[in-house]
């Protein structure tokens, strides 16, 4: 079922549903407001009837008396079906007028009325009987019980009830088409972001949604999947940026290595020590090889989701000790000094503990002492490494006072493969910090890059504290 047939549903039901009950409210007062106001009109009729009756028996002469009974049966005659009978203390008739055949009044009924002084009984098919207490100072208590049928009311209720359910089912027409059309042009929007989004290709990324410009939900969708579009076109762009410098560092080694091994196998007889070169040429390229492709398989595994990489505790002093231990052995000329701090107010009782994965957090360390060595070279002062743990974060600076770079190229070390040009003479691949700023966004940590020409870069590295 479709949006714009649920909604038309769904309107459709709640109008129904609410005129059902209004007109439920209407009927309900209606009915009793007519049937109070006959019972009042008996009630007037049972008044009229036992004072004109008993001012008829007061009179002195049969002929008097005879004529005004006359009278009061024409009076009684002008309800439809309509019956009086006037009861004296004991209960016996003495008057009564009316249809023939009527059941005896109850002696409920009766009872009722002489003890609370009125009451009204309503019957089937909109009949009702009251009867009325009358006391007279000389004859006694009398009780006139008055029946008549409301047929004014019948008629008016049932054609009230008539136009009640014609108006409901004509309401339910009309709401049902115009909720149907109203339901479709609130969903042209989204009909039209249908067709948008159904044209955007991965070769058009650049475009966007064209209903994000308003404030309702509509728009806020559209500038939500706008926001998407943007990130999708950020990756697609890197993704494609990322295969082309692959590619392209990929192919260095490999055309060395097959250049190295064309010349040694089909130009002439070689001594022993140019093929041990070529060989070893061979190797090196192999070995540049193999750095490349480990580091490449390091930023992907480091781009995988956050909640699926195992984390444990960590002492990071440990694992900078164990990161300057493999640097020494690859760099055995560059000096380390690590320096350790740690407020004298930090309980903790892992001081430089934190969550994460060790493997991961061990490159990062790497990538960043590696570099300070790599791009130290001939410098005489040392590389310092300073870890600080305060009570939310560790911080871990390495600071060298080799080449650095400019600003412009600052701001493009988190680029993959991007190489500084005062730094395109040092071997390397230009992954290193890409890899290390995909490992501390893993770990919802931060990594800051200072640096000037010829003075020396400072790599920062920010990770949340384990609490414990």
């Amino acid at each position: 079922m479709t949006i714009r047939t649920r909604l038309t549903l769904q309107f459709a039901l709640i109008l129904a549903v609410t005129l059902l009950l209004f007109s439920l409210v209407i009927y309900y007062f209606t009915y009793h407001s007519r049937r109070e106001f006959f019972s009042e009109s008996l009630f007037a009729r049972a008044r009229i009837v036992a004072h004109v009756y008993l001012d008829g028996t007061n009179r002195a002469d049969e002929e008097s008396r005879a004529s005004y009974r006359r009278y009061l049966r024409q009076f009684y005659r002008t309800l439809p079906e309509e019956e009086v009978r006037v009861f004296d203390a004991h209960n016996r008739v003495v008057f009564k007028e009316g249809r023939d055949g009527r059941e005896q009044i109850p002696q409920e009924l009766l009872r009722s009325v002489r003890e609370d002084g009125r009451e009204v009984l309503l019957e089937d098919d909109y009949r009702q009987t009251v009867g009325l207490l009358y006391r007279d100072a000389e004859r006694g208590d009398f009780v006139v019980v008055a029946s008549s049928v409301d047929a004014d009311s019948r008629q008016k209720m049932h054609d009230l009830l008539t136009v009640l359910l014609s108006g409901l089912l004509a309401s339910f027409v009309i709401v049902g088409i115009g909720g149907f059309f109203f339901a479709g042009q609130a969903l042209k929007p989204m009909q039209r972001i249908i067709q948008e989004v159904d044209s955007i290709t991965a070769s058009d990324l650049h475009r966007r949604l064209s209903q994000a410009d308003g404030q309702d939900e509509v728009s806020l969708l559209a500038q939500r999947f706008n926001s998407l579009l943007n990130r999708l076109e950020t990756a697609f762009a890197g993704q494609r940026t990322f295969v082309r410098d692959a590619s392209h560092e990929l192919r260095t080694p490999l055309t060395a290595i097959i250049g190295q091994l064309e010349v040694a196998l089909l130009q002439q007889e070689r001594t022993p020590q140019e093929y041990r070169r070529v060989l070893q040429s061979t190797l090196d390229a192999a070995r540049l090889l193999k750095d490349l492709t480990n580091g490449l398989l390091q930023i992907a595994r480091a781009s995988d989701d956050p909640s699926q990489v195992p984390r444990t505790l960590i002492r990071l002093d440990e694992l900078l000790l164990q990161a300057h231990e493999e640097v020494h052995r690859r760099h055995p000329t560059c000096r380390i000094d690590l320096d350790f701090r740690e407020p004298a107010n930090n309980r903790r009782r892992v001081p430089y503990g934190v969550l994460g994965n060790e493997a991961l957090l061990l490159s990062a360390f790497l990538n960043i002492l590696e570099n300070a060595c790599k791009f130290s070279v001939g410098c005489t002062e040392p590389v310092v490494a300073t870890l600080t743990a305060s009570l939310t974060q560790i911080r871990l600076e390495v600071r060298d006072q080799g080449v650095g770079m400019s600003e412009a190229d600052r701001q493009q070390v988190f680029v993959p493969f991007f190489r500084a040009d005062a730094v395109r003479n040092v071997p390397g691949h230009g992954i290193g910090l890409p890899l290390t700023a995909k490992i501390m966004e893993l770990h919802e940590g931060e990594v800051h890059v200072e640096s000037q020409l010829a003075h020396g870069t400072a790599v920062t590295l920010v990770l949340p504290a384990a609490v414990i």
